[in-house]
């Protein structure tokens, strides 16, 4: 019997098409590979690649996630306004129902996000990837 290589299909985004990087300075994804990806053992489900701001960044502080602070045991940073990083899809609503959301950028944003939030909401908060440079 021939052995076959099994392949997994590479990841999508919310638009139907092949997900891009979200960022790699600082080096954001569950797996820490620059996007989006998500798998089983992600139960945050970080799937979201925002552009953070510092209303956002607040907001999620207040709301018991913090992002802002440096935890170098977790070679974690912090993050500062206008850095892109996966966040926690729910979380993410969170903080938009808060009054507080930040940019999204769609092409990096994997599509088992619109397992928690719905596309007509994350439109609204699209960056258009010129918007970036």
């Amino acid at each position: 019997m021939a052995n076959i290589e099994t392949q997994q299909a590479p990841s999508k985004n919310v638009l139907g098409l092949p997900l891009s990087t979200c960022g790699c300075n600082p080096m954001t994804g569950f797996f820490r590979d620059g996007c989006c990806n998500t798998g089983p053992n992600d139960l945050g489900i970080h799937t979201i690649c925002c552009v953070v701001d510092a209303a956002f960044l607040a907001a999620s502080k207040a709301l018991g996630n913090d992002l802002s602070t440096p935890m170098p045991q977790y070679g974690f940073n912090g993050l500062k306004p206008g850095d892109r990083w996966c966040v926690c899809a729910a979380r993410w609503l969170q903080v938009q129902q808060a009054g507080a959301a930040c940019p999204v950028v769609l092409e990096a944003t994997h599509e088992n996000t619109l397992r928690i939030v719905p596309f007509e909401l994350l439109i609204q908060y699209a960056v258009i990837p010129d918007q970036l440079h």
